[in-house]
């Protein structure tokens, strides 16, 4: 019986097999009413036995080696840092060339498919081009189907990248982290070198900047594992040839349908985004990357923000609202959006000249409604032009950007050769004197 239980364990993913302890429970239940050190003992015994005929050895494996430009390993840790003084838990994305060691290290805040995108489309940048194979664990951002043996169905999203950077992704065996040896031992090197003591940043662009830097840096101090005469930055150097350079930056972004709401706000993640007031009511797209939201519609994009991670924040960009404020003035003083809005200096001192009154705000929604055809900065510049000849009138300000659009006058056409006038016309003013000397005659 016991024989059976350690050869089905044996047979079972490493992260679900049985210590000896639970072996031991497991007879019992069985009937057995040994003690725990025998069975102890004979487990031992039996695992001896199996190295010793060379079957199931464990803590063994096979040296790999890999071509310039052939591979890289990519995996996730997870860290602490002191970011605006507040300890926080972030995703640290790593990627190892397997030829050179070069390793990259980049920070964000989720383990979604957008952060994948975004650290592979950032990698491939600092790396100067993309490897043959991108070798990989079981990540559910990544992957949509887990299959036999290694065969995965990877993300259609992820596959696109993939075909842009011509990069073939290869499964690693789940719970088998020695066959991408290479990034876990990166991860435990660089949380030693990078993450004790937890930095302390005021943002992960700082965050993110600094370990490309470090990732550089200790690459020109490193030996190479296998060619001890050259630094890991000598062999990368020469491994760059081999890479393929990928013309375009991959559009790192993952969409998703949504609905915006009749407060012309979509939601994403517990947070809202602002659109186009003409969007209101009606199905839109987010292109959601790592660090941005773009929304779309019948493929123009009708808002775009920097992305939040808190819970219940709102992002409003109060140009979205302007064609509301035309038919709804009043809502200019209490309207959300615009509370926390921080207008150029033409704009705000026009509205404190026109003051605060119902008339006041219908003048000022005036010049707003110009915005969405002119924009903020032409907008701000008529405001200070008109302030400039001491006056605030929204029919001033309004001319001011009609003219400044005309601007000066179309060059006349060229004439053709063959409508070119035999006779040129004469301007003679005095042909109409003679015709009214005539005329009075008469």
């Amino acid at each position: 019986m016991l024989d059976g239980l350690l050869d089905e364990n044996e047979t079972r993913p490493a992260r679900d097999r049985l210590n000896r302890c639970q072996i031991y429970e497991a007879l019992v239940a069985q009937g057995y009413a040994g003690s725990y050190d025998a069975v102890r003992r004979y487990a031992a015994r039996w695992r001896e036995g199996r190295r010793r005929a060379g079957d199931g050895v464990t803590g063994a494996f096979v040296p790999l080696a890999f071509a310039p430009g052939e591979a890289t390993q990519f995996d996730w840790s997870e860290e602490w840092i002191v970011l605006n003084g507040t300890t926080t838990k972030v995703q640290v994305a790593h990627m190892r060339l397997c030829h050179s060691r070069m390793p990259f290290v980049r920070v964000s805040l989720r383990q979604t498919l957008e952060m994948v995108l975004d650290a592979h489309v950032r990698a491939f940048a600092f790396f100067g081009g993309a490897c043959g194979r991108g070798i990989y664990d079981t990540m559910k951002t990544a992957v949509d189907v887990v299959l036999s043996g290694k065969e995965r169905r990877f993300n259609r999203r992820f596959e696109v990248m993939c075909s842009h950077y011509l990069v073939e992704p290869v499964a690693c065996t789940p719970a088998a982290g020695w066959e991408k040896g290479q990034v876990e031992n990166q991860v435990g090197t660089m949380r030693g070198r990078f993450f004790r003591p937890r930095p302390r940043v005021s943002s992960l662009e700082e965050l993110n900047r600094w370990l490309e830097e470090s990732c550089r840096s200790w690459a020109h101090g490193a030996r190479h594992p296998e060619q001890p005469e050259r630094t890991v930055w000598e062999v990368f150097e020469a491994e760059r040839a081999a890479l393929r350079a990928a013309p375009v930056p991959f559009d790192g972004y993952r969409e998703v349908e949504t609905t915006a709401s009749r407060t012309c706000l979509v939601r994403h993640e517990r947070n809202q985004y602002s659109v186009a007031a003409y969007a209101a009511n009606g199905p839109v797209q987010l292109r959601v990357y790592a660090d941005r939201i773009v929304i779309m519609k019948d493929g123009v994009v009708i808002g775009a923000h920097a992305r939040r991670f808190g819970r219940g924040e709102v992002s409003y960009d109060p140009v979205h609202y302007i064609p509301i404020l035309v038919r709804k003035p009043g809502a200019l003083r209490n309207g959300a959006p615009f509370r926390d809005w921080r207008m150029p200096a033409g704009l705000a001192q026009v509205q404190r000249r026109l003051g605060r009154s119902d008339e006041a705000d219908r003048q000022f929604v005036r010049i707003l409604a110009a915005i969405p055809e002119h924009g903020v900065e032409a907008v701000d510049a008529a405001c200070r032009e008109a302030l400039a000849q001491n006056t605030c009138r929204p029919d001033v300000v309004l001319n001011i950007l009609h003219r400044r659009r005309d601007g000066s006058p179309e060059p006349p056409a060229a004439i053709p050769t063959h409508l070119t006038l035999a006779v040129s016309p004469r301007a003679d003013c005095a042909r109409y004197d003679a015709l009214r000397a005539a005329n009075d005659g008469g």
